[in-house]
């Protein structure tokens, strides 16, 4: 057996994220591996859009699928939403200095208002 490393395309897994259904069978499958009946049996569509949502997400790679009998058993793969979390932390970086400056400048103009209203009393 060849030592194969394994790339993600992070285009694939967010093209796979993108549909809410997708993103809802990644949750059902962060409790545990479970066969794909018993998925496309907690959602209203049909088993062969499941099927269908569960190949897609097979090729992004987010999820691996094995034989258990009868029974194909799907299972989360974490390793692709590395890729998601990397480019999200910019995002993170990016709203904690805005809010941190958000509320630099809340605070400035409360302290800058109650000052006001405080001369404004005093005169009175």
């Amino acid at each position: 057996m060849r030592n194969r490393s394994v790339t993600y395309s992070s285009e694939a897994t967010f093209q796979a994220l993108a549909d809410p259904t997708r993103r809802a069978v990644l949750d059902l499958l962060r409790r545990g591996s479970q066969p794909a009946g018993q998925i496309a049996g907690a959602f209203p569509v049909s088993r062969p859009a499941i099927s269908k949502h569960l190949r897609l997400l097979r090729r992004a790679h987010l999820v691996r699928e094995h034989r258990e009998g009868r029974h194909r058993v799907y299972q989360l793969n974490p390793e692709p939403l590395r890729a998601v979390d990397s480019w999200l932390e910019q995002y993170r970086s990016f709203w904690s200095a805005s809010l941190a400056n958000l509320k630099a400048f809340v605070e400035a103009e409360h302290a800058r208002e109650s000052q006001t209203a405080r001369k404004r009393k005093g005169t009175s």
